[in-house]
């Protein structure tokens, strides 16, 4: 019963659960993506390329052993045999991460624009013009908040940091 216990209490612990969260949320905005790039983006993009669907484009290294090339589609290639180099699909995925790497660029900006802006109004100390915000351990010279009076590596007691001080 002690393994049951020790694998309950590592389950539910939060960041599992946020864990478990962020990765269906992140499958499902994948999907979205996807479609966007599939169904929205390369269609007109294929057309005026001339090709009517990225995902269509590949090169036929070996012809397959059940009909001979040229293959009109992909799926037809895959269902003769034949071994191809499918750069249309690599596109498309290519696009796709470009989508998703901007939209979580902006997410994550909006958010640290948020938090800025709740510390800023919520914080315990209005940040100063001209105060930094870290400085060195005098004792194992690690980074930390200039206002700090102990350091959280070594422990120890640390001098008032003067307000207008650098």
């Amino acid at each position: 019963m002690g393994i049951l216990n020790d694998f309950k209490n590592f389950a539910l612990r939060g960041n599992i659960i946020n864990l478990a969260v962020g990765f269906t949320v992140g499958a499902a905005f994948t999907t979205v993506v996807k479609s966007i790039v599939d169904d929205i983006l390369m269609p007109p993009i294929g057309l005026v390329m001339g090709k009517a669907d990225f995902s269509d484009l590949f090169i036929v290294l070996r012809e397959g052993t059940e009909a001979a090339a040229p293959y009109a589609t992909l799926e037809a290639a895959d269902a003769a045999g034949a071994v191809t180099i499918n750069y249309g699909q690599f596109v498309n995925n290519f696009i796709a991460l470009l989508i998703v790497s901007m939209a979580i660029f902006l997410v994550v900006r909006a958010i640290q624009r948020l938090e800025d802006e709740m510390d800023e109004h919520f914080g315990d100390e209005p940040k100063t013009p001209g105060v930094p915000e870290n400085k060195k351990c005098g004792f194992c010279r690690s980074v930390i908040p200039f206002r700090a009076k102990r350091c959280p590596q070594c422990t120890s007691h640390l001098e008032p940091a003067e307000s207008g001080a650098g």
